[in-house]
């Protein structure tokens, strides 16, 4: 990187709650504050992908996704998988017995520092309805691989937003 871009010396330009801009040398980006991380949550029964469907502020529509969440936004000694089984219970209402690391991954490098650990889910039961917390209004998808690209393409033409995440599972 030429220190034209970047000079090595970050400055945050503002900082919320939540997240902060922040500055080196000519690059702008974002990242959460506290250096808070993301898990996905790769998880399947009986043949089908759990996919969720929620609204998000920032698109001003519902978004189709994977279940998700942030590790050590709210108890800082949380893990990746202690995380991801507490998501996939709270937005699914259903929990796994092995959580799997993937990898690590960036879903917009350019301009959001923020990364996530992609986790599988295996050994799921259902234990309760859902659904999200009281914030929340998540509606659990069950679907078949073979059938994710139709229902992309009829959440697409309803309006519905499409997690970029989505398109690993297009493209297996």
């Amino acid at each position: 990187m030429s220190d034209d871009i970047a000079d090595g010396r970050p400055e945050v330009m503002w900082a919320g709650k939540y997240i902060r801009a922040i500055r080196n040398g000519r690059w702008e980006y974002a990242s959460r504050t506290r250096d808070i991380r993301a898990v996905v949550i790769l998880a399947e029964v009986d043949g089908k992908v759990v996919l969720i469907e929620q609204e998000r502020v920032p698109i001003g529509r519902r978004c189709l996704e994977l279940p998700a969440g942030l590790v050590g936004d709210e108890d800082e000694n949380a893990t990746v998988e202690g995380t991801a089984i507490k998501e996939l219970e709270e937005e699914t209402g259903y929990t796994a017995r092995h959580i799997e690391r993937i990898g690590e991954f960036y879903s917009s490098p350019g301009m959001v520092a923020e990364g996530f650990s992609l986790v599988r889910a295996t050994g799921l039961s259902k234990i309760g309805g859902g659904g999200g917390t009281e914030h929340e209004d998540i509606e659990v998808h069950l679907v078949a691989r073979a059938d994710i690209p139709a229902l992309v393409v009829a959440k697409r033409a309803a309006g519905v937003g499409i997690d970029v995440k989505l398109t690993m599972l297009l493209a297996l």
